[in-house]
């Protein structure tokens, strides 16, 4: 039995390479918590999460102060065990943003020391269900963005093979969002995926209208159309909407995610591994979207995300932002507008150990053994 030797905490902070807005914030800054464990046998695997620019720090102390020097000499095997046990010791912080955060980095970093030691992919050892998924691009659908932009980004992506464009919606009137919409559907046709993201932006009344508006572009998806946690006003939304409501970037826990599809206030999973607490509960809430007929659609962190969809069977959609270039040797392998799985051992990500270095905050760059 291998036990948890040595934890090695970094963060770094990644910048976007294009600008990123939507309907309430911008994306300025990928606090990215890097965590590697190493076990009795020599062996060692890597964890990550992210902040969108706030919370980093207090992620950290909570890695270094709590969660890390409480499982130094645990069985690094028991993954479910040590994932409760953490929940449970924070649990007088409740399960939101800081704690899942702090949650992911270290049950990622589990997953990939147990995939890299049995030899297999997570994809594999997850599961299973298919060697690649398609993806759609957001990268070029950013709020911010003139409309004639937004058809040249989406018409060039159809060109190389994706399934479909995200556009950001929540200009100041629906007639805007609307016309943008329209310039985009008419310029890719009829056989390609449009979702937009209202990323909270919304009350009620709004997003009843616009999606009533928005209904003849044929939508894959509205996404987060109110705050994530007005399930009640989601359900009504369901009930008056034609076009499927999706949830799942801003919910922290499983119970979150049972609460919205068991009332019908959703019709599509977007559980990101890096917000719901790791890698464990991200496939608790994958099988329990399959036992309700929901499509898994992450969102963010494709470089992970790209094995656990592969890994289950409702797995649908991987969402492109390219985010861990600067960080990584090996990319993702993208063909015809579909990601493969990587083959090596492990979560999948090669990471430049020397870039990582160079990059990481000195501040919070620590060591912990027993």
């Amino acid at each position: 039995m291998a036990r948890i030797e040595r934890i090695e905490l970094r963060k770094v902070d990644l910048f976007p390479r294009v600008k990123r807005t939507d309907a309430i914030q911008s994306f300025v800054s990928q606090e990215t918590p890097i965590v590697t464990i190493t076990d009795s046998d020599g062996a060692s695997g890597t964890g990550y999460s992210y902040t969108i620019g706030t919370g980093g720090s207090s992620v950290m102390r909570l890695l270094a102060d709590h969660l890390a020097p409480r499982i130094i000499g645990r069985d690094a095997e028991r993954i479910e065990a040590i994932w409760h046990e953490l929940e449970f010791m924070t649990h007088a912080t409740t399960i939101g943003a800081i704690t899942a955060i702090a949650l992911a980095a270290i049950d990622t970093a589990l997953w990939d020391l147990r995939a890299r030691k049995q030899g297999l992919p997570l994809w594999k050892l997850a599961g299973g269900a298919r060697e690649k998924c398609p993806l759609y691009t957001t990268e070029g659908g950013w709020l911010h963005i003139e409309t004639e932009a937004l058809v040249e980004d989406a018409v060039e992506a159809k060109a190389n093979g994706f399934i479909g464009s995200k556009v950001k919606i929540g200009r100041p009137h629906g007639s805007e969002d609307f016309a943008r919409l329209a310039a985009v559907r008419k310029a890719v046709g009829e056989g390609y995926e449009i979702m937009t993201d209202a990323n909270q932006g919304f009350g009620l009344d709004e997003a009843i209208r616009r999606a009533e508006r928005l209904r003849d572009i044929d939508l894959a998806w509205i996404e987060e159309p109110l705050a994530a946690d007005d399930i009640d006003g989601h359900v009504r939304l369901s009930a008056r909407s034609s076009t499927p409501i999706a949830v799942g970037e801003s919910l922290y826990s499983i119970r979150h995610f049972r609460e919205y599809m068991q009332k019908g206030a959703c019709s599509v999973v977007q559980v990101d591994v890096g917000r719901i607490g790791g890698i464990t509960p991200w496939l608790k809430v994958a099988h329990a979207a399959e036992a309700f007929d929901m499509p898994v659609c992450p969102h963010f962190l494709m470089e992970l995300h790209v094995s656990l969809v592969c890994a289950v069977r409702n797995g649908k959609y991987v969402e492109y932002i390219p985010q861990l270039d600067d960080l990584t040797g090996k990319r993702m392998t993208i063909e015809d507008g579909h990601a493969h799985a990587p083959e090596e051992p492990g979560i999948g990500i090669d990471w430049d150990w020397d870039a990582v270095r160079g990059m990481s905050v000195e501040e919070f760059t620590r060591e912990i053994r027993q």
